[in-house]
């Protein structure tokens, strides 16, 4: 197979490497909703085995084509999608030093580096990143998300903006800009992102369970009991959502549902502080 094959092959495997709900249009990059860690995920798990796979296959197309930056991004995701972050980040590293203008290297180096809670590099690498392709949304989106979990939110919201304006259909950036609005108290405007997030990606638990914390906020507990439905029907795991349904079926005086309720979020994390302040407050 001739090189341009090659390419033509590697950046189908590079969509393929994604996880669902990846930002449209950035093939390259990975990314999801509905993960660990604040509720906006930025590297999806894989337990099924199929990266590891896919890592055996890059290798050998790597050992053929080791000029090939696409080769090395590609399999640095497959790492990433397994928790082998030092190598996805030594891959995207190989892949910036054969095309020190590929963006999409940058934005997954620098998610690689959130990862492992190295925030520093990750702010150069989406600075580098939009540097090299300032239409890149999905840097935008990266880069936005690390501002707003370090609590910069003018500067957050100025990159999620930019991230919507580039890419309207992803669901993530108006997730991330809902939450900013609601951690300040703008809880009207962040259902409105919340709305947005799930008409785009109705799959995604985080965005449920975030729009119920703001009907909660709003006192329309009815709605939040559906959302909190919405998001363990996702995830039935979801300590926190059990906790806030709780909350949701005692505000409304149903005593019965929200023990019920508070009693799973602590058969899930029996640590849980709002299910056990719930359960004494109701015995």
């Amino acid at each position: 197979m001739n090189r341009n094959g090659v390419l033509s092959n590697l950046r189908s495997a590079a969509v393929v490497a994604l996880v669902a709900g990846a930002l449209a249009g950035c093939g390259e990059t990975m990314g999801s909703l509905g993960g660990p860690s604040a509720k906006v995920a930025e590297v999806e798990s894989d337990a099924s085995g199929a990266s590891k796979g896919n890592i055996a296959s890059l290798s050998d197309v790597i050992q053929r084509n080791p000029s090939d930056p696409t080769a090395y991004n590609t399999r640095g995701i497959a790492y990433a999608k397994i928790g082998q972050f030092p190598e996805a980040i030594e891959d995207f590293s190989k892949s910036i030093q054969l095309d020190p203008k590929f963006s999409g290297a940058y934005t997954n180096r620098a998610l690689a580096y959130r990862q492992i809670e190295k925030d520093g590099p990750a702010l150069a690498d989406f600075n580098a990143a939009i540097s090299a392709n300032p239409n890149d949304a999905a840097a935008y989106l990266g880069r936005g998300n690390l501002l707003r979990a370090q609590g910069h939110f003018p500067d957050a919201l100025a990159d999620l903006n930019s991230a919507i304006r580039i890419n309207p259909e992803g669901a993530q950036a108006y997730h991330a800009r809902g939450l900013i609005y609601q951690k300040q108290g703008n809880h009207a405007q962040a259902i409105v992102d919340f709305n947005n997030a799930i008409d785009r990606d109705p799959f995604a638990g985080a965005p449920y369970e975030a729009r119920a914390q703001s009907y909660m906020a709003t006192g329309k507990f009815n709605e939040a009991v559906d959302d909190y439905d919405a998001a363990l029907n996702v995830d039935s795991s979801d300590a926190g959502a059990w906790s806030g349904l709780g909350l949701a079926y005692e505000k409304l005086g149903n005593k019965a549902k929200a023990i019920e309720s508070y009693n799973r979020a602590m058969l899930v994390d029996p640590s849980n502080p709002a299910a056990r302040a719930g359960v004494a407050r109701l015995s």
